[in-house]
């Protein structure tokens, strides 16, 4: 049942900066798309309708106790997997990966999902188990085990972007959760011995992206040309930019999937350097005030779940302007909050939804 005093303890800070956010993006999208004749409605509005949707979900989910959602948390990473499983049989196909389950006009995305029920369930682990003097390698072949078998079915489809977020969010949770030295090391070991040996397991058009992010001019017109344009969009708006609906690489379409992966870089063109800055504080912001509602939780599972949902929103931001300023390759991570999407901008919201709940509960009534 619904507690009224939770109203008093509302999370204004959070939502505020997270709508704000997105109703920037949105009008970077509208910039974006300004000279597209789409079929059916314009990318800007159905952005605005999956904000407006995921700004709802949030809310009810902040209505929700989050701490009924840890013996949910089994189940729905079952289920997750499951329709894991079926994209991989009966998933559809777009560009070369099969990442979507079509549902009508909707296209469910179930490795967007995982991402969230991933969380819960780690929170679940590392909430019930405190170890004083940190996770041994014994302690983790559970998590470990739980972590594997949805990475594995995310690069089978192949989409290595979504299975890297995932492994990033989970290790983001392990290290805050207290590793044995020997523990740190030998996941160090593992981790340089995976990379080493994994690039034999890539396909070859993700190979082709990290020689292309090591030296993009040697294929200048093919698989180099995003980075070139999208590094050539961000360094030309200067300090103040060119100016809103003025960015030359956008409105000329030089610049490809402007309103996904580089949708920064359109921003960057016609808001230079002191709008990137600006609106790097606000993501900040909104990281440090996830860190803030982990701190304050009035439990492990909470304070767990907290963090899994501000790693979540970190390692996207941290991605994707790595890829639109070319220091790391491109991998298909969308901006949080800013890049067009609806299953990803869905996600999110859950997971602000799931903060604001945390938040909302730090005292106990």
């Amino acid at each position: 049942m619904f507690d009224r005093r939770l109203v008093t303890h509302f999370d204004w800070v959070l939502l505020l900066t997270v709508c704000l956010l997105a109703l920037t993006g949105v009008a970077n999208l509208y910039s974006a798309t300004s000279g597209w004749a789409p079929v059916g409605a314009p990318i800007y509005v159905k952005q605005m309708v999956w904000l407006s949707g995921g700004v709802v979900l949030a809310l009810l989910l902040s209505c929700f106790d989050y701490r009924h959602l840890e013996y949910f948390s089994v189940v729905g990473y079952v289920l997750t997997v499951g329709l894991l499983l079926v994209v991989l049989v009966l998933g559809k196909t777009s560009m070369g990966a099969t990442r979507w389950i079509a549902l009508g006009p909707i296209n469910l995305q179930p490795s967007e999902v995982i991402k969230i029920v991933m969380i819960l369930l780690l929170a679940r682990i590392f909430g019930r188990s405190a170890h004083p003097l940190g996770y041994s390698f014994y302690d983790l072949w559970r998590p470990a085990l739980l972590l594997i078998v949805p990475v594995v079915l995310i690069l089978k489809q192949p989409d290595l972007g979504t299975a890297m977020m995932l492994m990033f969010i989970s290790v983001s949770m392990l290290v805050f959760a207290g590793l044995q030295r020997g523990t740190f090391y030998g996941l160090c070991a593992v981790a340089v011995s995976g990379l080493s040996g994994g690039w034999f397991f890539l396909h070859d058009y993700q190979k082709s992206r990290i020689r292309t992010f090591l030296n993009p001019e040697q294929d200048p017109l093919g698989s180099g040309y995003h980075i070139i344009q999208s590094k050539i969009a961000v360094g030309s708006g200067g300090f103040f930019g060119k100016g809103f609906l003025a960015g030359t690489q956008s409105q000329l379409s030089f610049l490809p999937e402007r309103h996904t992966d580089f949708a920064f870089s359109v921003f960057a063109e016609e808001w230079g350097f002191a709008g990137c800055l600006l609106l790097l504080l606000l993501y900040l912001f909104l990281i440090v005030w996830g860190l803030y509602v982990s701190r304050r939780a009035a439990d492990r599972f909470g304070m767990f779940l907290a963090l899994g949902v501000t790693a979540m929103i970190f390692w996207h931001i941290v991605v994707n302007l790595g890829m639109v300023i070319g220091l790391l390759p491109v991998v298909g991570v969308p901006l949080p909050l800013f890049s067009y999407g609806g299953t990803s901008m869905v996600t999110t919201m859950i997971g602000v939804g799931l903060l604001m709940s945390v938040s909302m509960r730090r005292f106990k009534f």
